[in-house]
């Protein structure tokens, strides 16, 4: 995509921002219906003409006139057709003035309160396609005016943003809309709820402050107000435009007189002075109304701010961020700060703007999450990753050895040992496969793979430094903080996500080396302790009592032990075999055993086992880096 358009559609005021792809710092606000910030109105003339905006609030020969419709979204079906309406003219408002372009590669970005689920995010987003707007995208405004904030020179709080539990305001003319934001990351963004809250209240207590002082032409003004919804439409907008003026800077107009005049041209032309100064603006905060229940708009904010902050149950925010016109009121950020008394509490500087702007950041952002992915892509599906594994890969081999023959001679040897030591066992033969069965399990455990995760850990370091030469430099070219793609986020014993069974590790006849170190030790033990041998001569009885010299001698030392593996010991001799001696013995042949190891796999090589692993573990760093990569969503830029 080459430009990127955000599209803010309000209940009251709407708001487009334009952002190219390349060589633009800030998105430009779009004028459209000759205002930057424009009324959400549409009339349809009897010409056929569609008006939107302010013309289209008080234009004379309508057919069909419609404002403040977007609020009844969820509610009211006839709100679908009165949005495609609005999105046609405001559609052909952008062609018309080429600010948008046919033949050019573009999408929307359009917003909507959080709370909106997904199939109304998708209802929504139909609307602009069957009316013919470039690929359109929904995005929540919590987040667009997140993103703002994060890309904003002026705040400088992009860390915070990122890194802090943040908890975003969106006080719009119709509802206020919460959302709880941890790491940055909308896949962890969380609803705490949408109330029907909104600037509008504070327009109509205004206006009707306004009307109520208007002397003589009270009466007149209140009937026109009351008759016709195009006009009541335009003179609350005027009170918001009054209002917001009032509250950008309360210190000034504390000192000063802050009116203007508006003409009504209905029957007669009526002019309508509409005033605020610190008695009104405390009437707008705190005058109970019906359509709050009996409540004033301070007694629901606040009751609101409270409700958010039991439904979170992660950590309190640590920065409250407030947007919509209504945010610059001074007393919003203190009844935050009463509720919230650890954050920091921060304003848009431009709020009327934000939602616009971040929308169409969100565009360019999303570009370039696409073209990080794809380069991702190509890394993952190159030979890359497997050449870096298999190049150091028989170190893992000696550093799973080093790791893993010490707790097998410990929890499978000796049990077994003890186990011939009790009779259970029969012929020493026989623990050939017994050993193997044990072995085997042991490897398939969990504690194994456990006491595994050390060295790979250790192994996988210089992995990861080596493959951090190829990821590093796709993280700077798409903007994206190079830790995004850091393995070294995972390289703590607890949370290893890169997993090697052990039984995977070792061929067949690695095992037999391991099987035979252990019953050969167990030989040299019981011939250097008995001082005679009683095994099975023929099926008929049992010869006692050949001294273990002359049997030697006889024999010679390779007879001997194989007649010992046959041999059915008597259990009482087997107990003149210590434990201890066992033990012993397996430590001072532990290295050796380690040793013919580390021959085997440097000789045999053990191709077949060594292309599944390399397969193995870099299929498992591939799918790290994808998983990694699809919770990166807003870059600082």
């Amino acid at each position: 995509m080459d430009r990127f358009f955000g599209f803010d559609l309000g209940d009251a005021e709407s708001a487009i921002a334009r952002l190219y792809k390349e060589d633009q710092v800030v998105p430009e606000m779009i004028p459209v219906a000759g205002e930057q910030s424009f009324i959400t109105a549409y009339a349809q003339l009897n010409s056929g003409e569609l008006l939107i905006g302010e013309k289209a609030c008080y234009a004379d020969n309508v057919t069909r006139r419609q404002i403040r419709f977007k609020s009844r979204f969820l509610t009211d079906r006839a709100s679908a057709d009165h949005i495609k309406s609005f999105a046609a003219g405001v559609l052909g408002q952008l062609y018309g003035s080429g600010d948008l372009v046919k033949s050019e590669d573009t999408s929307v970005y359009i917003g909507c309160p959080a709370g909106w689920d997904r199939n109304a995010r998708e209802h929504y987003r139909e609307i602009f396609e069957r009316v013919g707007y470039p690929p359109v995208k929904i995005i929540s405004e919590s987040r667009a005016a997140m993103v703002s904030a994060c890309q904003s020179k002026h705040l400088q709080i992009g860390v915070d943003i990122l890194s802090k539990p943040v908890l975003v305001i969106d006080i719009g003319s119709s509802t206020t809309d919460f959302a709880y934001i941890m790491g940055g990351k909308e896949v962890e963004m969380r609803t705490a709820g949408e109330v029907a809250l909104g600037g509008g209240l504070m327009d109509e207590i205004l206006l009707e402050e306004s009307v109520a002082s208007s002397g003589l032409l009270r009466k007149k003004i209140q009937s026109v107000l009351d008759e016709s919804e195009p006009w009541h439409a335009y003179a609350e907008f005027a009170a918001r435009r009054l209002k917001e003026k009032y509250f950008s800077d309360e210190e000034y107009w504390s000192h000063n007189k802050c009116v203007e005049s508006i003409m009504l041209h209905y029957s007669l032309p009526l002019k309508l002075t509409l005033k605020i100064d610190k008695d009104i603006a405390d009437k707008l905060i705190n005058k109970k109304m019906a359509k709050l229940g009996g409540r004033s708009f301070r007694e629901v904010f606040t009751a609101a701010l409270m409700d958010v902050k039991g439904s979170i149950t992660d950590k309190q925010p640590e920065l409250v961020f407030l947007t919509g016109g209504v945010s610059k009121l001074s007393q919003i950020r203190d009844w935050c700060s009463e509720v919230f008394t650890d954050a920091v509490i921060i304003t848009a500087s431009d709020p009327e703007f934000s939602v616009a702007r971040g929308l169409a950041y969100c565009g360019r952002i999303d570009e370039d999450l696409k073209e990080f992915k794809e380069d991702l892509d190509k890394l993952v599906h190159s030979n890359t990753i497997e050449d870096i594994v298999s190049k150091h890969i028989t170190r893992l081999y000696k550093d799973a050895v080093d790791c893993l023959v010490d707790p097998i001679v410990s929890k499978v040897a000796l049990p077994i040992f003890d186990q011939w030591r009790s009779g259970e066992i029969g012929k020493l033969s026989e623990t050939d496969v017994l050993l193997q069965q044990e072995i085997a399990a042991f490897l398939s455990e969990d504690a194994t793979r456990e006491l595994l995760a050390g060295p790979i850990t250790s192994w996988l370091r210089p992995v990861i430094d080596e493959l951090e030469e190829y990821t590093v430099p796709i993280c700077i070219k798409h903007r994206v903080p190079y830790t995004a793609l850091s393995l070294k986020s995972y390289l703590s014993v607890s949370d290893i996500d890169i997993k090697v069974d052990a039984k995977e590790l070792f061929a067949i006849n690695e095992m037999t080396l391991l099987i035979d170190s252990i019953v050969t030790a167990l030989l040299a033990i019981l011939m250097s302790t008995f001082s005679f041998i009683p095994f099975f001569a023929d099926p008929s009885g049992i010869m006692v009592g050949i001294i273990t010299s002359v049997v030697l001698l006889f024999l010679g030392k390779d007879k001997m032990q194989e007649k010992m593996l046959t041999a059915d010991i008597p259990k009482a001799m087997r107990r003149l075999v210590p434990k201890s001696a066992f033990s012993s013995r397996m430590d001072n042949i532990s290295a050796s055993i380690k040793e013919s190891f580390y021959e085997s796999l440097e000789q045999e090589k053990n191709d077949e086992i060594r292309t599944r692993m390399v397969e193995e573990i870099s299929s498992q760093i591939q799918n790290t880096l994808v998983k990694m990569a699809e919770v990166v969503e807003i870059p600082l830029g």
